[in-house]
Order: structure tokens, then C-alpha cells, then sequence
């Protein structure tokens, strides 16, 4: 086999190690599942990594030359190139991973790293401040009492976007969401306005004790939560659509 070649081969294999090392840590921690369709981030994310994958080794593979004097300049740019596009990709998907699933008044709404609002950080109940590195956790935002506050919650959210589900100095534990969440969830047999009956039934006999839902608002593809109302807890998240789109 030519010094090329095994050259190329040994990039490409690396690299194909180190993306699948990646894909690994992305779609069953940062984004388990159906949560990376709920963000839009697979396509994307597997574009950037394939390119990532197969331009580097090519690079190799046009450069090596037996005895070439600057041969081992050209591969250092190279894999330097390549492993700071791939670090750039990484942190890129990290810093937009869902951080928080958050109960606000009648849907969740799916809440990534950097749509945060930090502002009022210190506030936040310390085990609110950072976000989770293992996937997202869920939590109930509580409107304020005060009326003073909600008026400007309401002005922020209208001019900035930036509403009650992004405002970590507002959640609490979804279990003082019970009965609220009792009170808003859904029966089932209206998923069927939405979903075909068939996709409605086969998501009923894979979560069994789920007997309502509720939406899941998100960047890309709005989902919907399934509930045990009695119990008031999440049994899974669906890839089902919660209203017309």
C-alpha cells in the first residue's frame, strides 16, 4: 500500500473514531432523543461533521509526498485546521444543547444553554443556576406575585423575547406544578386533530400508563409531553405535533 494511502487511512480512521465519539455524546446526552428534531440540530450537526470527517483526510492524502520537505508543516495546518473546526462544532451544539424543560401555565417550553437570561442569575435557586452537562431537567416557572413584576415580565417578553421560561430566578421543582398540571393536561383522543389515529394509537401502546398530554413548545419542531394525570408525572416526551402547523 502506498505511504499515501495508509496515510489517508490512518486520518480518516481517527477521525471517523472521534466523530463517532461525538455523535455518541450528542444524541443520547445533549439531545436524547426525539429532543435533537425538537431543536433541528441532527441535520446540521451531521453536515458539519461529515465535512469535517472527509475534507481533512482528502487534504492528507493530496499532500503526502515521501521525503517532502514541508510535509510536516502541511499535515500540522491540516489537522490543526480540522480539529479547530471540530472543536468550533462541538461547542457550537454544547452551547445550544436543551438545558431546561420548563411547565409554563399550559405547555412546556423546551429552553436551550444560550437562550438563557442570566441577568438575574443570583437569584435562581443555586441548583437552577448552571445547567445540566447530562441532558436537560425538568422545572415548573412560576409567575411572580407581584404585579409590578409581572408587568415588566410581560413588556420584556413582548419586546425582547425573552419570557418567564427563560428566567432561571423563576423555577421551581415541576412537582409544585401538580395540580396545575392536572388541571391543563389533555386527553389523548385530541392528539388525533393533529396526528394521523395510527401514529396516535402506536405512541398509546408504547407508553401505556399515559393517559394526557401536553404541548412542548421548541425552536425547530413542537412536540407534545405525555402525563399520568392522577400522578401528575412525565412519562415521555413524543413525536407527535400538539397543534396545525
Amino acid at each position: 500500500m502506498p505511504a499515501r494511502v495508509r496515510a489517508f487511512s490512518l486520518h480518516l480512521g481517527i477521525s471517523v473514531l472521534l466523530a463517532l465519539a461525538a455523535i455518541a455524546v450528542v444524541f443520547l446526552l445533549w439531545y436524547p432523543a426525539p429532543l435533537a428534531e425538537a431543536t433541528g440540530v441532527t441535520r446540521i450537526f451531521l453536515i458539519l461533521l461529515c465535512v469535517d470527517v472527509i475534507v481533512g483526510p482528502l487534504f492528507t492524502l493530496l499532500v503526502y509526498k515521501t521525503g517532502k520537505k514541508s510535509l510536516r508543516l502541511d499535515l500540522g495546518v491540516i489537522i490543526t485546521v480540522q480539529a479547530i473546526a471540530f472543536a468550533y462544532g462541538i461547542w457550537t451544539v454544547f452551547d445550544g444543547r436543551p438545558a431546561w424543560l420548563v411547565f409554563n401555565a399550559d405547555r412546556f417550553d423546551l429552553v436551550r444553554v444560550n437562550e438563557i437570561d442570566e441577568r438575574a442569575i443570583a437569584k435562581a435557586p443555586e441548583i437552577y443556576r448552571t445547567p445540566s452537562r447530562s441532558g436537560p431537567r425538568w422545572v415548573y416557572a412560576q409567575r411572580p406575585q407581584d404585579a409590578e413584576e409581572r408587568q415588566t415580565l410581560f413588556f420584556e417578553a413582548t419586546i425582547t423575547g425573552v419570557d418567564l421560561a427563560q428566567r432561571p430566578q423563576y423555577y421551581r421543582p415541576l412537582e409544585d406544578a401538580a395540580d396545575m398540571l392536572r388541571q391543563k393536561a389533555l386527553s389523548l383522543e385530541e392528539l388525533t386533530r393533529f396526528n394521523p389515529p395510527e401514529a396516535v394509537s402506536k405512541v398509546r401502546e408504547l407508553h401505556p400508563h399515559a393517559d394526557a398530554w401536553l404541548p412542548l413548545k421548541s425552536v425547530s419542531q413542537s412536540m407534545v409531553v405525555l402525563l399520568h394525570r392522577s400522578t401528575a408525572q412525565v412519562e415521555a416526551i413524543v413525536d407527535l405535533r400538539p397543534w396545525s402547523e
